[in-house]
């Protein structure tokens, strides 16, 4: 009894010493938003770094669902800064538009999948914007994307795009532009939902097959029972309310998030 008086009182002693001198905060992560010209709109981007590691570091580029750049994207790239990387949440339809509901987000998405030259320019000029940023090693870029991003993030490595990385998450796979053998420069990782109504077993194959005629270096993953949304929080409520087959998947989330951060960590050991 007595011993275990003594072990009990080390114990409060321990627990009340570290309540009076709480260790610092993990992180320091500083936000910025900032603006940049391209494809004939005013564009607002969002970048978050971690203040407390030193030196240079690489740098993510995040691109959007088709609902714009919002809160969502904007987490992500935190997310991406308590990993320890510079992370810029870019926007691809400019002028501050994003939408609330799929007719809105369905027209910006296709106008912008109809003029990737328009696309690209806005791609193109987040990406300098964030190499440029006194905490990234400009040498070392990936891009990640999420839905219509994960189309615009494939269709930038497809094109040749100088990055080292790209992850699609619940993305579209089809394309009107395969690439060319050898153009592919980033190494990639397609995270999908098995489940995913919006993309077919046809899609998957192709896409497979392109990926090897180009040479490209390339992962797929296929989560059971996942739908489309699947990292995404607010996808089962937008499911129910526009009657869409988008639902959060937790382990999917999970799953994918430590794939990309494995990807990472290979492409810049």
């Amino acid at each position: 009894m007595h011993l275990t008086l003594v072990v009990f009182s080390l114990f409060l002693g321990l627990c009340l010493g570290s309540c009076a001198a709480a260790p610092a905060s993990e992180h320091d992560i500083r936000t910025e938003q900032v603006t940049y010209i391209a494809g004939g709109a005013t564009c607002t981007g969002f970048l978050a770094w971690d203040a407390k590691l030193t030196g240079k570091r690489p740098g993510v580029l995040v691109v959007h669902e088709w609902w714009g750049h919002n809160d969502y994207v904007r987490r992500r790239a935190r997310m991406l800064a308590e990993l320890g990387y510079t992370a810029l949440a870019l926007d691809m339809y400019g002028d501050g538009k994003s939408a609330s509901h799929p007719q809105d987000a369905a027209k910006f998405m296709n106008e912008v999948l109809a003029n990737m030259q328009v696309g690209t320019e806005r791609f193109t000029a987040a990406k300098n914007v964030l190499q440029d940023h006194e905490t990234v090693d400009r040498d070392r870029v990936a891009a990640i994307g999420y839905c219509f991003g994960g189309a615009v993030v494939l269709g930038m490595a497809r094109a040749g795009m100088d990055l080292d990385a790209v992850v699609s998450f619940h993305g579209s796979l089809a394309t009107k532009t395969p690439a060319a053998k050898g153009a592919i420069k980033a190494r990639l990782l397609v995270c999908n939902g098995a489940a995913d109504s919006f993309v077919s077993t046809a899609e998957i194959a192709a896409f497979e097959a392109e990926m090897d005629a180009a040479g490209a270096t390339w992962r797929f993953e296929s989560y059971p029972g996942a739908v489309h949304g699947f990292t995404s929080p607010d996808a089962t409520a937008n499911g129910k309310k526009f009657n869409l087959p988008l639902a959060y998947d937790e382990a999917a989330d999970r799953k994918s998030w430590a794939s990309m951060q494995a990807l990472f960590a290979d492409v810049w050991k």
